[in-house]
């Protein structure tokens, strides 16, 4: 055959299938517990119930976009108030940076939800099809009855779960109970319906058939870690000066010169992502912990120590080469960056209670009206406009007074009697406030002055106010 006759080479290779075996120990039934808890919340927060009274929505955590409101159980954050929210992503990022230079991508191995949803779809196929090598029988048989029968119903349990994860979702943004009344009757908004078809689908796909390959692929965590971590983070890794040279005879001759490593595969069979760990970290790695139980198990059984495979830190191979004990674990989480990372993090965290602690119930902004800057009025005074908001963050309609300092100025409020307007609960009113500077006045005479609007809610005895400018005669 001729090279001319010969297929190229492709590009990349087909995505080879990966079906981790079985495995229990302290660290799977760490991440059956996490998987449990996460899941829990995930699911159940929504129907939480959280009595605020008679005008606000009494579902513990609610994200109610028509109002522009984000509740969680007593706290209430306003749109004007994102900074929290901000503060609270930053804070999300800092803590990754810390337990990925503390202990690797920890995050990843236990707490991604690509992590947990694709736990969730191998226990569904586990359940359905077997262990591992059930698995891969059923993979390379040939369609029959049987295959036929088992795929539809793990597809189906795929479904079953990729559906809830997106009907899940949106109950955190409208009322749970009465979403899922409209949902059942067909009735509820093409939003919601779209937005579970969405979730439904990346669900099923990511969860179930491209699980390591979002990893890999698709998340830029495992590329950004590399400039996390260095030689005191601690992370899976494989003892290859115990266990070199691998064999698997050890009633050979020779196998006195053997390591503690039989090469029974076990490490590989149980890991999501496919690699082998003794091959050294790798970018698809994801710490979960699984080889470690694994290897701790057949260490066990050949009776050998455990840790063949074990959490460790760079700079402690060549002590134990040695033979001398390792670092404690603490010096290499409590050490300069690990610290510097706490230490904004916690500075996030407390500028965000003390803002939370210290915020007002009521607030205000002031929008002077420019056209026309000012107005002449028949008695030789002058006139601003101002459009006032007034937020009432209370649960109840409150009356505010309007004044302003100096009180040489004469202050009118559009529609209203007096210096007092009603908020209705939990909103914001907008009143149009005129401020008249008498003829002949200092302000009156001059291009600008400063004075200061002030909103004093009377019940509470609660003030805030704004500062400003009143424009007088351009001469």
């Amino acid at each position: 055959m001729s090279s001319s006759d010969q297929p190229p080479d492709r590009l990349y290779s087909a995505r080879e299938p990966i079906f981790p075996r079985r495995v229990s120990g302290r660290f799977r039934s760490l991440k059956w517990w996490i998987m449990g808890v996460t899941l829990g919340l995930y699911y159940l927060l929504p129907w939480i119930r959280w009595d605020r009274g008679s005008n606000l929505p009494n579902q513990a955590v609610l994200i109610d976009l028509a109002n522009r409101r984000f509740f969680f159980f007593q706290i209430e954050i306003w749109p004007h108030e994102f900074y929290f929210v901000a503060g609270l992503l930053i804070m999300a990022g800092l803590g990754l940076f810390l337990f990925t230079s503390a202990l690797g991508r920890v995050w990843c191995g236990y707490t991604c939800p690509q992590t947990i949803w694709t736990d969730l779809f191998i226990l569904a196929e586990r359940w359905i099809e077997g262990d591992r090598n059930a698995r891969v029988r059923l993979w390379n048989a040939k369609w029959d009855f049987r295959k036929f029968r088992l795929r539809s119903f793990k597809y189906l349990v795929w479904l079953l779960i990729a559906v809830s994860t997106g009907g899940a979702w949106v109950f955190y943004f409208a009322d749970a109970p009465t979403l899922l009344v409209d949902l059942l009757t067909l009735s509820a908004h093409p939003v919601a319906y779209s937005t579970i078809l969405v979730l439904t689908l990346t669900t099923l796909i990511f969860g179930g058939f491209m699980r390591e390959q979002v990893c890999v692929y698709m998340c830029p965590w495992p590329r950004i870690q590399a400039a996390l971590m260095d030689e005191d983070t601690i992370t899976i890794g494989y003892r290859e000066w115990r266990g070199e040279p691998r064999g698997k005879h050890r009633k050979a001759e020779g196998a006195e010169k053997l390591g503690d490593c039989i090469d029974c595969s076990a490490c590989v069979n149980v890991c999501p992502m496919g690699i082998d760990i003794r091959d050294g970290q790798q970018l698809a790695c994801i710490t979960c912990a699984l080889c470690i139980d694994a290897c701790d198990d057949v260490m066990e059984k050949i009776g050998k120590p455990r840790g063949l495979i074990d959490y460790m830190a760079l700079s402690d191979e060549a002590r134990e080469r040695a033979g001398e004990p390792a670092k404690s674990v603490w010096k290499h989480i409590f050490r300069v960056r690990t610290l510097l990372y706490t230490a904004l993090w916690g500075a996030v965290g407390i500028a965000l209670l003390a803002a939370l602690f210290a915020r007002s119930p009521i607030d205000m902004t002031v929008s002077p009206v420019r056209n026309p800057i000012y107005t002449l009025l028949s008695d030789g005074s002058i006139r601003n406009t101002y459009d006032v908001r007034v937020r009432n963050m209370h649960g109840e309609d409150t009356s505010f007074r309007i004044f302003v300092e100096p009180d040489s100025y004469r202050l009118e409020i559009e529609g209203a009697e007096g210096d007092l307007v009603t908020v209705p609960a939990d909103s914001t009113g907008l009143q149009r406030v005129y401020i008249v500077a008498p003829a002949g006045s200092e302000a009156a005479t001059s291009v600008r002055s400063d004075l200061r609007i002030w909103l004093h809610d009377q019940s509470a005895d609660l003030k805030a106010y704004t500062d400003t400018v009143f424009n007088g005669k351009m001469k």
